[in-house]
């Protein structure tokens, strides 16, 4: 019997570990079998609940995600001090990584924990008595998270293993099956059907109530298909979905760039997802994605990573309003009041993870979703159909909200990736961004990054995971 970790296939308990100030989170910890929690219809939802508090992990979505989302590309730096190497951030931002490192192992496993979570669900609720929209709607929930897990495996690290059922962990069958590497192109198809199924049986944003506000909606599934078929250069169905969300009428523009990142506009007009992320004990929130990102040193609040970089302060044109609510600037006045004084350690920070320090919530929601992205998956999809003059009118109703005034006539698909690059600037895709579209060895090796072709297009498997697979999962290329 191959010896075989916990974190990928022994979930095979409940584990509703955080208690939210978000009504739709706010549920008991419980560490019964799924068999016995769901013997009470109330604990149908409460199973879903739990896959969307695995979102809060610091493994899943707090350092090592923007270490490998934004740090590795040429929107940030590693920030902190010098010598705080941030124990793989360094390696992030220099490409001296290696298969052993934490930060591939930490997500590589949360995101199975939380797959795991979703696999539970999905398969035991059929068998719950509930009433059929509530199964059908949690179980879409469900889909929808477990696509939005795998399209992150995916993307860092390309066919991995499809794992949908609870692996007995006496099996060697499961376990083999567990350590099964698919193909991209069956994870891709994987995740489109559970997106599929998502939007069949989730309902729109604005049915849902007040306490539920920040639950996968059917815009929030055909969001992320469209994302999905973006990166897979399914140019139609990009299109189709991404209209689809517009067409719904549900979202629009925030008027004020600045404001979507702030307590008072979350799940606001231009939200789609978001991870809800004020908390109460034991977890506060996104654990440590905010503190970590706060300014660093004398008169800062925060541990000073992933600092934005010059080369992106500098992509910015002059009457971008977008470059100050992105990027906080050493010894300049933040809206709440605060002084960033010249005593920080480092020049720019990431005013997208910023916490307003006159309010009693230390933390808040991280954006994942939201509309200005379906009008610039739109754009570029309509670009690639030959429909110049859509391409270009959603373009510029991104630009307009930006505060810039001159106004794209005849976009090319560079102007296109630029203002995908400028809005969406740290908020996890650069370094995805920049490998789907081809660019990643031209961009990074013009900063001196040793980015080498054939084995930076993606992460390196985990080398403990090779290990205990028994030469079942092969490395990627180049490692």
């Amino acid at each position: 019997m191959k010896s075989i970790t916990k974190n990928i296939v022994l979930i095979a308990v409940v584990s509703i570990f955080v208690s939210c100030e978000k009504d739709f989170l706010d549920v008991n910890p419980s560490q019964e079998t799924p068999e016995v929690a769901l013997s009470d219809p109330d604990a149908a939802t409460e199973l879903v609940n739990s896959i969307y508090n695995k979102l809060l992990s610091f493994n899943l979505s707090s350092f090592p995600w923007y270490g490998v989302t934004e740090i590795t590309s040429d929107n940030a730096d590693k920030g902190s001090d010098p010598g705080d190497t941030g124990t793989y951030q360094k390696n992030h931002a220099e490409y001296t990584y290696t298969e052993t490192e934490a930060s591939f192992s930490n997500l590589w496993e949360n995101h199975y924990q939380g797959i795991g979570r979703a696999n539970q669900a999905i398969i035991l609720l059929p068998d719950v008595d509930i009433e059929e929209d509530l199964r059908n709607r949690l179980i879409g929930e469900a889909k929808f998270l477990r696509g939005l897990m795998y399209f992150r495996m995916v993307q860092m690290f390309g066919g991995v293993p499809i794992i949908d059922f609870i692996p007995d962990p006496n099996s060697e069958e499961d376990i083999n099956r567990a350590y099964q590497r698919a193909s991209k192109e069956e994870v891709y198809a994987f995740i489109e059907a559970d997106l599929q199924d998502a939007i069949e049986f989730l309902p729109l944003k604005s049915e849902y109530s007040a306490a539920n506000l920040g639950r996968a909606t059917q815009g929030a599934a055909q969001a992320l298909l469209a994302k999905v078929n973006l990166y897979q250069e399914d140019w139609q169905p990009a299109y189709d979905l991404s209209q689809a969300v517009i067409d719904s009428k549900e979202y629009d523009l925030e008027p004020n760039y600045e404001d979507i990142w702030k307590v008072s506009h979350e799940n606001g007009v231009e939200s789609i997802f978001e991870i809800q992320g004020r908390g109460e004990t034991p977890s506060l929130g996104v654990d440590n994605y905010h503190t970590s990102q706060g300014a660093r040193g004398q008169g800062g609040w925060g541990w000073g990573f992933n600092s934005p970089s010059e080369d992106l302060a500098n992509a910015y044109e002059p009457d971008d309003k977008r470059r100050d609510a992105t990027i906080i600037f050493r010894g300049e006045t933040l809206y709440d009041g605060r002084l960033v004084p010249e005593t920080v350690s480092n020049l720019r920070y990431n005013q997208k993870a910023y916490v307003d320090q006159n309010l009693q919530a230390n933390d808040k929601n991280v954006q994942l979703l939201r509309y200005a992205e379906v009008l610039l998956i739109n754009a570029e999809a309509a670009f690639h159909l030959g429909m110049l003059e859509e391409a270009q009118a959603k373009l510029n109703l991104v630009r307009e909200r930006a505060g810039l005034e001159k106004l794209l006539t005849t976009p090319t698909l560079l102007d296109i990736w630029k203002e995908r690059r400028l809005e969406l600037a740290m908020e996890g895709d650069r370094m995805f961004d920049l490998r789907r579209q081809g660019r990643a060895a031209e961009v990074m090796q013009a900063f001196g990054v040793p980015f080498v072709v054939g084995k930076h297009e993606l992460f390196p498997i985990p080398q403990e995971q090779i290990a205990q697979s028994d030469g079942l999962l092969e490395q990627n290329p180049g490692w």
